[in-house]
């Protein structure tokens, strides 16, 4: 039996040995009690690294943005985020059917980042026709990309100045964090920091990358993290004896951070390896995302490609735009196969 070498996302990491050990060396209580002493810790270690007063352990990013702007604003109120975010595009509207409140989405620069002008044009005059504009969310990493750290210090001071609260969707915080020490010489604890402090509130996810089975944290002040609680309450996401998953994302923020540089790398290799095919349009990565575009020609072959690639163990997603992530249950090996297997494709 072929082995699968799956660069669908990060999500599909399994637990390591030592995490599943440390899953069941875990002391556990009752979590909706508030005494389940692995998610306590939990909750205070990401809190302190981000330098936050509080978070909540949430079973899913979705369910972590979903806290956070139910949390920053009322009915009526409105957010504004990028036509790609996740916590717009992705997350089935949650905000709006749930909370009442609007999105007020952008287009993005090619960078990934909201133009400030149009951020400041957005926002609603104090009038009663309009939606009250509360947030700005921003997210970083977006599609693999890092959002440049002037330009979310430019953003989160603007949002500020004109009296809006400031959500980041940082489910990839990490994997940003890393990239970002790497340009300036850094460590990714301290960038990471400094990134999460230009935000009122942060999500985290430790399902992705960091290679957890299981669930996020929403990190913010105590008064904004009370008013989280309840939200999480009512959208179903209070857990019992949760201190298993809990110890799994602890295990992850003492052993998988730095780790994330592997995955860059190969990101890397998988571009360098595609790079020069004939019909593919191949998209520097800056994290562990890495998009390829087919062109002219190549497009008829798109359905093709995937169930040739399905046939050798290699698993993505896309149509005309192929998306290729790397994770801890990726390495040199697997991506080298992906490479000579989208070669061999072509060159038949």
């Amino acid at each position: 039996m072929v082995s699968v070498v799956d660069l669908r996302s990060d999500t599909v990491t399994q637990p390591t040995t030592a995490m599943r050990a440390a899953m069941l060396a875990a002391p556990l209580g009752d979590d909706v009690f508030g005494d389940d002493p692995s998610v306590n810790a939990l909750q205070e270690k990401i809190a302190a690294l981000l330098g936050f007063e509080a978070a909540l352990f949430v079973p899913t990013g979705t369910q972590s943005n979903l806290c956070a702007i139910l949390s920053h604003c009322q009915r009526g109120d409105e957010y504004i985020v990028g036509q790609m975010a996740h916590c717009y595009r992705w997350e089935g509207g949650g905000a709006a059917v749930f909370g009442s409140v609007q999105p007020q989405p952008l287009n993005h620069q090619a960078d990934g980042t909201l133009s400030l002008a149009d951020i400041e044009a957005a926002i609603k005059p104090d009038d009663a026709h309009f939606a009250r504009t509360r947030l700005l969310a921003l997210e970083n990493t977006l599609g693999g990309k890092l959002l440049p750290f002037d330009y979310v210090q430019q953003a989160t001071r603007l949002a500020q100045a004109k009296g809006l609260s400031r959500h980041l969707d940082g489910a990839r915080l990490f994997n940003a964090a890393v990239a970002q020490a790497a340009q300036i010489g850094s460590d990714t604890k301290t960038e990471a920091r400094r990134i999460a402090q230009c935000f009122d509130s942060v999500s985290v996810c430790f399902s992705k990358g960091l290679g957890a089975p299981v669930g996020s944290a929403l990190c913010g002040s105590r008064e904004l993290i009370s008013r989280a609680h309840r939200i999480r309450k009512m959208a179903g996401g209070g857990m019992r004896q949760a201190g298993m998953l809990a110890a799994a994302a602890s295990y992850a923020l003492d052993h998988h951070i730095e780790r994330l540089a592997n995955d860059h790398a190969l990101a890397q290799r998988l571009a360098e390896g595609l790079a020069g095919i004939e019909g593919l349009q191949v998209e520097a990565p800056q994290t562990n995302i890495l998009f390829v575009d087919l062109m002219g020609a190549a497009k008829e072959q798109s359905a093709a490609l995937l169930k040739h690639l399905a046939d050798h163990g290699i698993q993505a997603t896309g149509l005309y735009r192929l998306r290729f992530v790397t994770h801890l249950d990726v390495d040199a090996a697997g991506v080298d196969r992906a490479v000579a297997a989208i070669r061999q494709f072509f060159k038949s």
